[in-house]
């Protein structure tokens, strides 16, 4: 079955070992129309973290996150293709996830290790990433490498520090989206 209209608001994480959102691994009945706003992480591993590997199949798409505050972190965006954990050895190596559409807009960070770590699946990208409006202070010993991306595709909008080659620059004035209709169900 999968995880559907989702809305995470007003969240404050405090989480040294793990993401204050993270979506996967576990997706066999796939993950779709999430919004996240008004979150607060602080000394958190990443601000949102989407995990899978091929074996998982399924998909994480349409995924909008805005109006993020993060304190002390590792990194802020991570997104990993190579999530090499299954629960059993019946899993299907042929079944590869899609990840698509993820939005991020609206994010202010410091004191951060590392801007992002997007690595997508060899052959099978993540693809339609927008990130816009982000602010990344970096701790007094960051890495060298800003921003890690691989296999992935996508746009980018007023980011600092700057992002990698494969997001893009818009101009200044583009903002991802983030839906403003209510979802038609009731959420629980």
């Amino acid at each position: 079955m999968p995880t559907k209209q989702l809305v995470i608001r007003r969240l404050t994480c405090i989480s040294p070992f793990s993401a204050v959102i993270a979506l996967g691994s576990e997706m066999s009945g796939g993950i779709e129309d999430v919004r996240a706003e008004d979150i607060t992480g602080i000394n958190s591993e990443s601000a949102v973290r989407i995990k899978t590997a091929v074996g998982r199949g399924n998909y994480v798409k349409d995924i909008y996150v805005r109006r993020m505050t993060m304190k002390t972190m590792k990194m802020v965006f991570w997104m990993a293709g190579n999530y090499g954990s299954h629960p059993d050895n019946d899993y299907d190596p042929n079944a590869i996830p899609v990840i698509q559409n993820i939005n991020f807009r609206d994010v202010v960070a410091e004191n951060v290790t590392m801007a992002a770590r997007l690595e997508g699946i060899p052959g099978h990208p993540f693809s339609g990433i927008c990130i816009s409006n982000t602010t990344i202070g970096l701790t007094q010993k960051p890495k060298k490498i800003q921003w890690n991306c691989t296999e992935i595709a996508g746009v980018s909008s007023n980011v600092t520090p700057q992002p990698c080659n494969l997001l893009t620059d818009q101009g200044p004035d583009n903002a991802c989206n983030f839906p403003e209709d209510s979802f038609t169900s009731a959420i629980v």
